[in-house]
């Protein structure tokens, strides 16, 4: 059979035992071992445990669980609802500014989870319930604390980058400093329409009240004195000063990725410990179980994954489809736009971990031919993965949305977070127009790259 057939035959394969109902990673290590067997020697087969190991032996790898253990602690106490009523304090006077605190909440959580399901459950669980007690619409609510959620793939420590920067044999402290100009333009974003959409329904609820007399939350204004400001501040501080410590370790160069997470999740048991009083052993066995779980889930993945990768590699799947698209001659931005409309399609029924370890082999190398930074690409790529996480049917952030306010319909949920997904598009032009928005800050703190 024709390198062609073979790879038709593979993506066919693929999509069945995704279809199935298999779990990710036994479809693509079962589809990986079924090619093995069928197209490359006997022996091969005997290698398949000593490679998935060898694959997910990474040092770079090791920050993944330590990550997911700092994500659990915080997510699995108070930190979460404390770091929203604080920032809800401070900007409940803004117009909309109970929608720019979720943002902002969201933003702060991700940096310090790395995790986007933490994020949407930990600062869901307390600002849609504050949200819909204040007149906000459910799906206005459900929405933003979803968009909200998708940071945490995008601002570092983010997971999904770690893995981008393994399968693109890139610097994962660029790849991380290169994720805060987008991040920063996405909270932007998400605000503003948060003040959009606020005047709006407050326009609307001031025009039933003056034509039926009925009132609603959202015309009430909330109140705090100083004293309340600040006593909301002693709980959050803590934890946006490890915030602040990870990163000055990581990007000082006092620490590698690994140590940085390592000393960042002891860092955040001890902060419940003391702070929540988090220490006993039925208080932390659900934090380790979480951790180990979400661990075992990802690396089970991404060992599969890169198995899968190995076997289109050596059946020359991943080089023939990269050289088909390099010989189509598409100008740069038409190959571009092309590559990112299949990390659309492919977000409809994939996980960003799945999309970044199984495309990599094949879109890398086009655009290194075509000139593209492709540490400005990974950020790109990322924004675009992260509409897959609000948008069906796959849409990880919906369905934990849902798990927190079952009360919301779902199709309620689906309509709020639509414009975010617009949103998010926006984000993506600009960044190919102004791309130093994501260049700026490694080339300031680790200098400019080599032929850029």
């Amino acid at each position: 059979m024709t390198v062609f057939g073979i790879g038709i035959s593979y993506g066919i394969a693929t999509l069945v035992a995704m279809f199935s109902g298999m779990p990710i990673a036994f479809a693509l290590g079962a589809v990986a071992v079924v090619f093995m067997a069928i197209y490359m020697p006997g022996a091969s087969l005997d290698t398949v445990t000593q490679n998935v190991y060898e694959e997910i032996a990474s040092i770079t790898l090791l920050s993944i669980p330590l990550f997911i253990l700092k994500g659990a602690a915080i997510g699995r106490s108070r930190a979460g609802q404390d770091l929203y009523s604080a920032l809800h304090a401070w900007l409940h006077r803004v117009p909309g500014g109970l929608g720019i605190a979720n943002v902002f909440a969201c933003a702060l959580f991700a940096a310090m989870a790395g995790s986007s399901p933490a994020t949407c459950s930990a600062i869901g669980s307390a600002g849609i319930p504050e949200m819909r007690k204040r007149g906000y619409s459910g799906g206005f609510a459900a929405g933003i604390i979803a968009a909200g959620g998708t940071l945490g793939i995008l601002l570092p420590p983010s997971i999904t980058m770690i893995l981008f920067a393994v399968a693109a044999e890139q610097s994962l402290g660029r790849l991380f400093l290169a994720g805060i100009g987008p991040g920063l333009l996405l909270v932007t974003l998400f605000g503003i329409y948060a003040v959009f959409r606020f005047r709006k329904e407050y326009a609307a609820a001031s025009a039933a009240y003056e034509a039926t007399g009925e009132t609603s939350a959202i015309l009430k204004r909330d109140d705090f004195t100083m004293a309340e400001r600040f006593s909301a501040l002693p709980r959050v501080l803590p934890f946006v000063l490890l915030l602040t410590g990870v990163m000055v370790a990581l990007y000082g160069g006092y620490a590698t990725p690994s140590e940085t997470a390592g000393l960042g999740g002891l860092l955040a048991l001890f902060l419940i410990a003391t702070i929540y009083s988090v220490w006993r052993p039925s208080a932390l066995a659900p934090i380790l179980k979480a951790t180990v779980r979400e661990s075992t889930m990802l690396m089970m993945i991404i060992g599969m994954s890169l198995l899968y990768s190995y076997v289109m590699s050596y059946l020359h799947i991943s080089q023939s489809a990269a050289e088909s698209i390099v010989a189509m001659q598409l100008p740069r931005w038409e190959l571009l736009a092309a590559i990112l409309v299949m990390v659309v399609i492919l977000g409809f029924f994939l996980p960003p971990v799945s999309i970044i370890l199984m495309t990599a082999p094949i879109i890398l190398p086009p655009l290194r031919a075509a000139g593209f930074d492709i540490i400005w690409f990974g950020v790109v790529m990322t924004i675009v993965m992260e509409m897959g996480l609000i948008h069906p049917p796959v849409g990880l952030n919906i369905f934990v949305i849902r798990n927190v306010a079952p009360d919301i319909p779902l199709n309620e949920v689906i309509w709020g977070t639509l414009p975010f997904v617009l949103l998010m598009m926006v984000a993506v032009v600009i960044l190919c127009f102004v791309p130093q928005i994501s260049t700026a800050i490694p080339d300031i703190l680790m200098g400019a790259e080599p032929g850029r």
